[in-house]
Parts: C-alpha cells; structure tokens; sequence
C-alpha cells in the first residue's frame, strides 16, 4: 500500500497527496490540468500520463473529482484497466445513489469500493484536522487504515455505500447554513452601527460561537475570498441536498433559501471564489428571489 494511485489532482486531491507523500507514500497521480500535475510532481508525487496508467500501476487508488457524474464516466472509461482485488477510496461528494451505482459497478471486476468523503476544507486536510465518512465494507475500511491515518485521526464508518455520501449532505448542509447565518449577521451588525471585525471577536467569545467564526469569519470581514473550497462547488452540495430531501420527504426550507443565496453570489462572479463569498449575496441582495 506504499505506492497510491491518485485521480484528480485539484484543490482536495493536491492537499490528500501532500498528507500521503509527507508520510511516506509514493504518489502516482493524474488529472487534466497540467498545471496540477506538475505541482504534484514538484510535491514529489509521480504525474502519470493518463487515469488508465495509474489504476494500471496501483493497487489501493484515491479518487478526488468534482462530482458523482465524473465519477461514473470514469469508471466506465477505465474498466479493462481495473483489477480484482484493487480498492478505490473516493472522496468525491456526490449523488448517493450514483455512488452505489459505482460501487456495483466495481464489484462486477472484483474491485473493493469505499466512500471517503471528506468532512472539511483542502486547508483542513493539509493540517490533518478533516473528518472522513466512510461507507463501504467493514474488512475494506480496515485494509486502509494506514491509508487513512496518513490523513487525519479522525474517521467514522457509517455502513455500506451511499451512507457516507448521505451522512456528507447532512454534514454540508449544517455547515453551509452555518457560514451563511454568519454572513447574514456580520452584515445584520454593520447596518446596526456595529463594526464586523468587533462584532466577530464578540460572538466568538459568546454561546453564538461556531467552527465556522474561525475559519470563514475573517474572510468575510475582510472579504479575503482566497481559494479553500468553491463556492459554486458547496452549491453543487446544495443541489444534491435538496434531491435528496426530495427523495426522502424531508422538509428543508432553509436549504432552499440558501441554495437562492449562492446562486445571487456566484451570479455576481464569486462562484470560482471560496465559499466564505455568500457574504457577498448579503452585500448585493436581491430580495425578490427570497
């Protein structure tokens, strides 16, 4: 297990490759940006010249890609170059139900599948403080444990597949509703006379406090949007939080809300911008949509 396969080498999977590299895992990594690659190589990892050259060459292979879709094409793509008893740990957040269609998918060529998605920011993974939901077969969960120490302490094994994809939407709808409650606060304060930077150091001093003051709070005072996780990635999550609602009957109001709140914000250009920028649908509302 010392040598990884790695398929996406964006903003989650360069910070996944760093943690394994840095703990002594040889890296073997693709993705269609160049760029990526060559910092995975200058990272010390080993840039591959496509997907199909690292499952070719890797036993145990990580996948980090936008969404459940790129997922399911991918696999489809690489099915003569997978090999029973590989195992794929994706990290990708997605539709639950298309991660137990790959998950199927595998296990007709003998590969062992486990969702490991990441509850966390890129900048958490790269100080090992990231959460990761787990679901897949137990004697798979703990095949990988080395792997999975490399990267945080901390991981919750939840049940077969599509528990962990469902369990990520939970996680990312509170967090989101947290970071835009902030923001609607932060600016609620301000229009009060209050200045936010003071406001900030208040509440997290207050029962008010949250997680998410100290990592998202100064960013949006300082409207310092510098790239941890996009914006119009969490929308994505949005998304999938209300289908999946839909699916199950439950009632989320305030994921509808907010799914109206990031659309106004990545419509005025921050959807490349980290997702602390849903201050910006406060600063620029448009209240008939709401």
């Amino acid at each position: 297990m010392k040598s990884v396969g790695l398929i996406g080498v964006g903003l989650l999977g360069s910070a996944l490759a760093n943690r394994l590299i840095d703990s002594g895992f040889s890296v073997h990594g693709f993705d269609s940006n160049e760029e990526q690659l060559e910092a995975l190589n200058q990272s010390g990892g080993i840039a591959c010249d496509s997907a199909g050259e690292v499952v070719q060459n890797c036993d145990v292979l990580i996948l980090s890609l936008p969404t459940s879709d790129v997922v399911l094409s991918l696999v489809r793509q690489l099915r003569t170059d997978f090999q029973p008893s590989q195992i794929v740990v994706d990290t990708t957040t997605g539709d639950p139900q298309q991660m137990v269609a790959v998950g199927k998918s595998l296990a007709e060529l003998g590969v062992s599948y486990l969702e490991a998605t990441v509850a966390g920011s890129s900048a958490q993974v790269t100080a090992g403080t990231v959460a990761l939901l787990l679901g897949g077969d137990a004697e798979v969960v703990e095949s990988v444990k080395p792997l999975l120490a490399a990267i945080t302490s901390k991981h919750f094994h939840l049940g077969p597949v599509g528990t962990a994809s469902r369990f990520k939407l939970v996680h990312n709808l509170v967090l989101g509703l947290h970071r835009a409650v902030l923001a609607e606060g932060l600016e609620f304060a301000e229009s009060l006379g209050f200045d936010q930077e003071v406001t900030l150091e208040i509440l997290k001093q207050t029962p008010a406090q949250s997680g998410v003051m100290e990592t998202k709070g100064r960013r949006m005072v300082e409207r310092d949007y510098g790239l941890q996780a996009r914006l119009s990635q969490h929308l994505k999550d949005v998304r999938l939080i209300l289908a999946e609602a839909d699916r199950a009957g439950a009632n989320t109001p305030l994921s509808q809300v907010h799914k109206v709140l990031l659309e106004q914000a990545e419509a005025l250009g921050f959807g490349d911008a980290d997702n602390s920028a849903v201050m910006e649908a406060f600063r620029h509302p448009r209240t008939e949509d709401l």
